[in-house]
């Protein structure tokens, strides 16, 4: 389980890389990872090691790597 983490946390860092910023929907979209639950241990993942940021707008929660 722990591998797949982290491999989905390097398709989320991949696709921010290239996108910029992306709300929970266009990275589920853009990385192919099933679940919000996988997607949302990825991003744990990441904000852990200090790699991503994140905020909130009209109810929408929006992420991009610092």
């Amino acid at each position: 389980m722990i591998n797949q983490i982290g491999e989905n946390a390097g398709s989320v860092w991949k696709a921010l890389n290239k996108s910029g910023r992306l709300s929970v929907k266009e990275l589920k979209k853009e990385t192919k990872i099933r679940t919000e639950k996988e997607l949302f241990a990825s991003i744990g993942w990441l904000a852990r090691e200090e790699k991503i940021a994140s905020a909130e707008k009209d109810g929408e929660i929006f992420f991009w790597l610092v």
